[in-house]
């Protein structure tokens, strides 16, 4: 059941406009109800139960039925005067950016005009207009319609059937496509990431030189000193030769520390040089011979990423591919 609002109603100041609605909706109903009226009277089997039971409406409606244009360009006249009045206020209140905007966006209006048998159809619209002006405005709420939520429901089934059956195309598609060779990968690699290979370059060696700066300060590269020093102490302890330092008297473990403290200096600075020094040039190289230098472990650590892939995009369809609108039928009403 709508309700009207009429605290929305006062502050949207669109009463006259809801007068003005109910009196278009009143003649429109008029209008249709005519209509059924006229192309019942027209066949043979209204026409002749008329004559039967109600002689008198023959007489008084066949002067209308015989001029049934011209009756209808009344309406037609009522229905233009009132779409160029509203043309006329939207164009006062600038209520589109082109002032011939109007007609283009209620052009189910225009056609409505039309003396046609089909095109009178569209007047029928009429009523979705109105109730959508209201609705705009707030002034009634159609969420609360048991008509509303049937259509809202069904169209989002619609809606929700059509983008999983595209969607799982989609990927069945691109699942095609990674095991006829992974033509997609390749693509990628050669028409996405090769052009832009200079920019990735850049960008890594920015990144590289970053961590160096990191690790030669004394706030940010603890960390990695401290796990240096101690990949340094195991590796020299576990090393024989330097282990025997040990069993010199006095010395050996003074010898044995200042080995592990001078390794690791010497290993993080060779580390902060290799990533200091590593430029776009050096980076490229590396990627070059990267791409073109494949072995037989890199291909089938290959074929193990695509099958990831591809079961990823399986996944992917069997979640895609869940008919949610099922499971609203199935929970029990509020």
């Amino acid at each position: 059941m709508l309700r009207i609002n009429r605290e929305n109603l006062k502050q949207s100041h669109e009463a006259p406009w809801l007068i003005l609605d109910l009196v278009m909706l009143g003649v429109l109903l008029v209008n249709l109800l005519w209509l059924v009226f006229d192309a019942l009277y027209g066949t043979n089997v209204f026409f002749h139960m008329l004559g039967d039971y109600f002689p008198s409406v023959i007489d008084v409606y066949d002067p209308v039925h015989n001029n049934f244009l011209f009756v209808d360009l009344v309406f037609i006249a009522i229905f233009f005067t009132e779409f160029c009045f509203r043309w006329i206020v939207s164009i006062v209140r600038k209520e589109h950016l082109r002032w011939y905007f109007f007609p283009f966006l209620h052009w189910y209006d225009i056609v409505g005009l039309i003396p046609l048998g089909a095109t009178r159809l569209f007047r029928f619209l009429r009523i979705f207009s109105i109730l959508y002006r209201l609705h705009k405005f707030q002034i009634i709420d159609l969420h609360q319609t048991a008509i509303f939520r049937f259509f809202a429901f069904y169209s989002d089934v619609f809606i929700e059937e059509l983008s999983d059956r595209i969607v799982v195309k989609v990927l069945s598609d691109a699942q095609k496509d990674i095991a006829a060779g992974s033509p997609l990968l390749d693509d990628i690699t050669h028409r996405v990431l090769a052009p832009r290979r200079p920019v990735l370059t850049e960008w890594i060696a920015g990144i590289l030189n970053h961590f160096g700066h990191a690790i030669r300060s004394d706030i940010h590269g603890g960390v990695i000193r401290e796990h240096v020093q101690k990949s340094v102490s195991k590796a020299v302890r576990s090393n024989d030769q330097v282990s025997t330092l040990s069993y010199m008297p006095v010395i050996g473990k003074t010898i044995e520390n200042t080995l592990e403290s001078a390794v690791t200096d010497i290993v993080t600075a060779s580390l902060i040089n290799l990533l200091d020094d590593l430029d776009a040039d050096r980076i490229d190289h590396m990627i070059s011979v990267g791409l073109h230098d494949h072995t037989p472990d890199e291909e089938v650590l290959d074929r193990e990423v695509l099958n990831v892939v591809n079961e990823c995009l399986e996944l992917v369809k069997e979640h895609v591919s869940r008919q949610r609108w099922k499971e609203k039928l199935t929970q029990p009403a509020e």
